[in-house]
């Protein structure tokens, strides 16, 4: 029972990484909005064995060999992840009756991680506080962030379905 509740947590993890970057790539084509550049999270994770846990501005760091890459394990892995503090959250239950409710507020609520810790750690201050546009890349995070908690209810629809 337990390992299905795993492999059925990976699974909604996966969906709603993947509902994050066709959001993402929606908004590109529909509002010539550019997506999150994943590579510099792989950027940020290969400084880290060095010591470099902050960047005065992580765009104008050196690029790293296979920071795309990582950043992408990354972007996924911690999808995973928040899709299992969701579920232990919401309870093994959820998967039996999937609400849209509460995966979205989780969606949202999971903002607080860029928020608080990888743009400050990228040089882009607290909630994108140094960026050109502050209005702008935090209302792209929350919307980012909502389509991951939709993700989380499509996927754990798709597994019920299936």
């Amino acid at each position: 029972m337990i390992d299905m509740l795993i492999v059925k947590t990976i699974i909604i993890g996966i969906g709603a990484t993947i509902t994050f970057d066709l959001w993402a790539q929606l908004l590109k084509l529909l509002f010539k909005i550019p997506p999150s550049n994943i590579c510099v999270v792989g950027r940020w994770l290969l400084n880290m064995p060095q010591g470099i846990f902050r960047h005065q501005n992580i765009i104008k760091a050196p690029e790293k060999r296979g920071e795309c890459l990582a950043g992408w394990i990354a972007h996924y892995m911690i999808g995973i992840t928040l899709a299992a503090i969701f579920v232990l959250i919401a309870g093994e239950g959820w998967f039996l009756d999937p609400t849209i409710i509460p995966a979205m507020l989780f969606g949202i609520v999971s903002v607080a991680a860029p928020f608080f810790i990888m743009q400050p750690a990228f040089g882009f201050g607290f909630a994108a506080s140094k960026t050109p546009n502050p209005s702008q890349a935090r209302l792209r995070s929350l919307l980012n962030h909502a389509a991951f908690g939709v993700g989380l209810y499509l996927s754990a629809m798709l597994i019920k379905l299936s």
